[in-house]
């Protein structure tokens, strides 16, 4: 199957570790499809709520469609996920017992059709993002030196 990302959370990677994802729809109109794919989205600050047995993303920003004129939505508003009931209960159990948050990690087209990818994920704390840093510098100076080696 064709697959092409469109956005990526990477603030999520940051400040979460990714426990487990999954895929899932999102319900939108025309005009949001169309500025999607003109690359007007952002996930940045975005998070998923499970409210009254249905996932919904919120805070995630599509672009109005600027030839969209009266159809045009709010670019800030709720947008239904859809899941399998079995997922969202499961997820909802994990949610509420575990201390788990749900974060959109990344959009993309699965053929023609808009896909999310869900996380569910722990938070970081300050010690665990400085260590992700130190690991990922050691990588990059084991990396020039293997270049300068190599020369």
């Amino acid at each position: 199957m064709n697959t092409k990302t469109i956005a990526e959370n990477r603030k999520a990677r940051h400040e979460y570790f990714i426990v487990e994802s999954f895929e899932a729809g999102i319900e939108l109109f025309g005009t949001e499809v169309k500025s999607i794919r003109a690359g007007g989205v952002n996930l940045k600050d975005s998070w998923i709520s499970i409210d009254d047995g249905e996932a919904f993303i919120k805070n995630m920003h599509i672009s109005p469609y600027e030839k969209g004129n009266i159809f045009n939505r709010d670019p800030y508003r709720v947008r239904k996920l859809l899941l399998h009931k079995k997922e969202i209960m499961r997820l909802f159990g994990q949610v509420k017992q575990g201390g788990y948050t749900l974060i959109p990690i990344s959009l993309y087209f699965k053929d023609s059709r808009v896909k999310v990818q869900v996380g569910l994920c722990k938070g970081k704390k300050l010690h665990d993002k400085r260590e992700d840093i130190a690991k990922r510098d050691a990588g990059r100076e084991i990396e020039r030196a293997i270049k300068e080696r190599n020369r």
